[in-house]
């Protein structure tokens, strides 16, 4: 039990305080906030079993690549895809066409708190509920990441697709270096 008061003083609900609406809201994050009574909740009752708490961030986006895009001010990877590098054959491609499915729409990327290469890792989702990465996986300009997907997007790819991406499916398989700090691939 003494860990609960520590966490309940630390988000300001201790009866002592006078004002901890606004010491809650000046320390801690209210999501941080609820997520610290559920632990100390769990704590103390080991049978419960914590929810997962999902980060959404909604916008406008800016795409950068195939599989990177903007939302206030965060660059997002879409989740489970690869998508060829700007200087691969159909990186160009791939980035118009992710920009034209984004345009004048809002997009929600559900955060699933992992990072790739400094870049939130989110599966997005158009207005209309349509999956981004899915959308551009049946569009021909993506491929399913079997590592990180676990096989979600792979019904999506048409016919011959790993053959006309064959850059990308050859960096899922090992056989492609990445490219180093300059820039240049090594081999």
């Amino acid at each position: 039990m003494p860990i609960f008061r520590l966490l309940t003083w630390l988000i300001g609900s201790s009866p002592g305080r006078r004002n901890s609406r606004q010491a809650t809201s000046r320390y801690l994050e209210p999501v941080v906030a609820a997520r610290l009574v559920q632990v100390a909740t769990a704590i103390s009752n080991p049978a419960t079993v914590l929810p997962t708490v999902d980060r959404a961030i909604v916008g406008r986006c800016y795409v950068i690549d195939g599989d990177t895009l903007v939302i206030a001010n965060t660059m997002i990877r879409l989740a489970g895809i690869d998508a060829p590098e700007l200087d691969q054959p159909w990186g160009n491609k791939a980035k118009w066409a992710l920009a034209e499915l984004c345009r004048g729409s809002s997009v929600r990327a559900i955060v699933d708190g992992s990072l790739s290469y400094d870049r939130t890792v989110a599966t997005c989702y158009l207005p209309d509920g349509r999956d981004l990465s899915a959308e551009m996986v049946k569009m021909g300009l993506a491929l399913d990441w079997r590592k990180l997907s676990g096989g979600k997007y792979r019904m999506y790819e048409p016919a011959g697709i790993r053959k006309k991406l064959w850059r990308v499916d050859a960096k899922h398989k090992g056989r492609f270096p990445p490219p180093s700090a300059s820039g240049t691939t090594t081999l």
